[in-house]
């Protein structure tokens, strides 16, 4: 494993024991995206059957909890980059009062490369583009680099688990 700081993201890199496709399986799969983060923070689909993630510009909603943030939340994901088993990307952000899908800025980017018999998954947490104030009023980046260290290894374990072979 290993991991890097920058100024305005995190990037984490770890080789888990599954190939590309369980591995992006997973992360295309909104009503598994809770499998992906150490604590509770993700809940769950805002859908009772979410559809999978297939495009850029699909949009997946996901039911969020933190106390920073009053408690429960709503996520609406945009999808920025889609390469089957390669690269997803997504951008986190709330629908307003218009309808439009604002974002704050901050992304999620996962990817993926053969490694053996295992993939090297890396994750980049980016928050570059989230003005200043903003990264100060939400506390950005939320977590330290060891969340995003726990969050692949809450994934290798979900692509690993025995349940995980008969998905």
């Amino acid at each position: 494993m290993s991991a890097g700081t920058e100024e305005t993201r995190y990037v984490v890199t770890r080789t888990v024991a599954a190939p590309p496709d369980a591995v992006f399986a997973l992360l295309t799969d909104p009503s598994r995206h809770h499998e992906t983060e150490p604590t509770d923070w993700v809940r769950g689909p805002l859908d009772a059957e979410p559809a999978r993630v297939t495009a850029v510009g699909q949009v997946f909603g996901i039911e969020m909890f933190h106390e920073n943030a009053g408690g429960r939340y709503d996520m609406h994901n945009r999808v920025i980059a889609f390469e089957p088993e390669r690269v997803i990307a997504w951008e986190p952000g709330q629908y307003g009062p218009d309808g439009e899908l604002g974002t704050g800025g901050w992304t999620w980017r996962y990817d993926l490369a053969p490694a053996g018999e295992g993939t090297r998954v890396t994750i980049t947490y980016d928050w570059s583009a989230v003005p200043v104030p903003l990264r100060e009023e939400f506390g950005l980046p939320p977590f330290p680099p060891s969340f995003i260290e726990e969050s692949l290894a809450a994934l290798e374990k979900a692509v690993t688990a025995p349940e995980a072979q008969s998905r």
